[in-house]
């Protein structure tokens, strides 16, 4: 890791020092372009915003698949706090960004948690293949 990959990771963890002391969880994350100029920065506001899919880098990744091109959004590195959820790297994901730097893995977060965390929801599947591909056929081409 350079010095400078640090100092954004480590302006991650500040922000998510700052987003718990305003009463949110404990996340946060910037985009930095490839010239290493800081884009956007946020924060967690699950509990401020009443809206448990605020989390920065889902609201990261929104930002850039709204103000940047494709090939824009390929050059950025998006340093966080925690390594992103499920449902933040699908978003990361589709929002083409080009790389994710994070300071806590999933399994470290994990330990630092209470025994059960949050219940998991029961998924059975897949069925209806046949339905269900039809709907979706040639939609990726």
């Amino acid at each position: 890791m350079t010095p400078a990959e640090e100092a954004f990771l480590r302006r991650a963890i500040e922000l998510a020092v700052r987003s718990r002391a305003g009463g949110d969880a404990p996340f946060g994350s910037l985009l930095v372009d490839a010239a290493g100029t800081v884009l956007a920065e946020d924060h967690n506001t699950v509990l401020s915003d009443g809206d448990i899919t605020a989390h920065p880098e889902l609201k990261l990744a929104r930002w850039a698949a709204q103000h940047l091109s494709a090939g824009d959004a390929a050059g950025t590195t998006m340093y966080t706090s925690c390594q992103p959820c499920g449902m933040c790297t699908g978003a990361i994901d589709r929002s083409g960004l080009g790389r994710v730097v994070y300071a806590l893995s999933a399994e470290q977060l994990d330990a630092l948690k209470p025994a059960g965390g949050f219940p998991r929801v029961s998924q059975d599947g897949p069925a209806l293949f046949e339905a269900a591909r039809a709907a979706v056929e040639g939609y990726y081409t």
